[in-house]
């Protein structure tokens, strides 16, 4: 008897499906990708056709220049090949998406990476029952157990309001992390003006033109030290504790990351406020999805693997670790 999944072929730089001759989010440049979202770790420039969500398609236009793109919506299926090709909700980053692969009676769901959590700058997370569901396991120890996100919102708003003299500095990613800080932000009622660094600009209009309202968006490009008193300031986290943030009010150091639970990596950034805001699942979360889609098989990305396995065979689900390269967490 064939082996389940026996028509897809795991390789260090990518996932790659043979009745379609394409591949799911290759690290190198390939003729034909399907992409589940825009991150470096998983987008890049450089193929020949790119299949992906029209978000997905637009963030990867802004990062990386035009793309030969073909736009799948949310449901929608394509053929490609052999190969029933879906895209449904991942719930990490806007577009970012599930990819559903159907041949010859079984369904493969990659799920690219991924949240269960509410974000108002996203569609919600669909589990789809599968055969094999291939998943990521960024945060899969036991030990990550992210907490309520409105609660790490309101720690940032006491902080500021505790001290109006400084200003909040908070460390996010320019995709995805900033935008849901920010609505987060505006849904806890802080309607003030929110200033960003010039990174941010580009995907913060492209949010706006995609249709997140993200409220009064000043740069402090151009802002006084007075101006920029008791306001919050969204940042790259590599822009923390360099020479740009010296010309701030005294800021509070935030950083909104889920490796922000582990307390040396928020020293090791001078972190003065961590707030443990990912954009990933957390170890119940990913546990709860495969109970949730019911694999036959679950095949892990990349992450913490060992635990995840552990938990498969206890649960008597065969499972398997894929051991690709170049996915990192730049989006965590």
């Amino acid at each position: 008897m064939p082996r389940l999944g026996n028509w897809i072929e795991p390789h260090p730089e990518g996932i790659y499906v043979r009745p379609a001759d394409t591949w799911v989010d290759p690290s190198q440049a390939k003729p034909r990708a399907l992409v589940t979202h825009g991150h470096a770790d998983h987008a890049r420039g450089g193929h020949g056709e790119v299949w992906a969500t029209p978000e997905t398609l637009a963030i990867m236009a802004t990062r990386y220049g035009e793309q030969n793109g073909r736009g799948v919506g949310y449901g929608e299926s394509v053929r490609i090949g052999e190969v029933d090709v879906g895209f449904v909700p991942a719930g990490h980053v806007l577009g970012s998406a599930q990819i559903i692969l159907e041949y010859r009676g079984e369904k493969v769901v990659v799920s690219g990476d991924y949240k269960r959590r509410p974000d108002p700058t996203c569609a919600p997370f669909v589990p789809v029952p599968c055969d094999i569901f291939i998943t990521e396991a960024t945060f899969g120890l036991p030990v990550f157990r992210h907490p309520d996100t409105g609660s790490e919102i309101d720690r940032l708003l006491h902080r500021l309001h505790a001290d109006p003299e400084r200003c909040v500095l908070v460390g996010a990613y320019a995709l995805g992390k900033a935008q849901r800080v920010i609505t987060e932000l505006r849904a806890r009622g802080h309607d003030e003006p929110i200033y960003y660094h010039g990174a941010m600009e580009r995907l913060c209009r492209l949010y706006e033109e995609l249709g997140v309202e993200l409220g009064d968006l000043r740069p402090v490009a151009g802002a006084t030290k007075e101006e920029l008193k008791g306001r919050i300031i969204i940042c790259p986290p590599g822009a923390l504790n360099d020479r740009w943030s010296r010309r701030l009010p005294d800021p509070v150091t935030a950083m909104a990351s889920g490796w922000m639970r582990i307390r040396q990596r928020a020293r090791q950034r001078n972190v003065e406020l961590p707030l443990i805001i990912s954009d990933h699942a957390d170890w119940d979360e990913l546990t709860q999805t495969i109970q949730d889609v019911a694999p036959n098989e679950v095949w892990i990305t990349h992450g913490r693997e060992d635990a995840l396995m552990h938990w498969c065979m206890l649960h008597q689900i065969k499972a398997r670790e894929l051991n690709l390269v170049g996915y990192g967490d730049e989006d965590d």
